[in-house]
């Protein structure tokens, strides 16, 4: 093979990596953000149970 076809390849491994990534980074933040919601609405249902 010639090397103008392995730097196609690893072009093509590389754009399907940090795609990948980004669709893990993005998962990572919304997790977070429903975490933040779950705690959030928990304590204020304690507060208001405590009222």
């Amino acid at each position: 093979m010639k090397t103008q076809t392995y730097a196609v390849i690893a072009l093509l491994a590389s754009v399907l990596l940090v795609s990948a990534c980004a669709n893990t980074i993005r998962g990572v933040g919304k997790d977070a953000a429903n975490t933040v919601n779950a705690t959030q609405n928990a304590g204020k249902r304690v507060a208001n149970a405590a009222q």
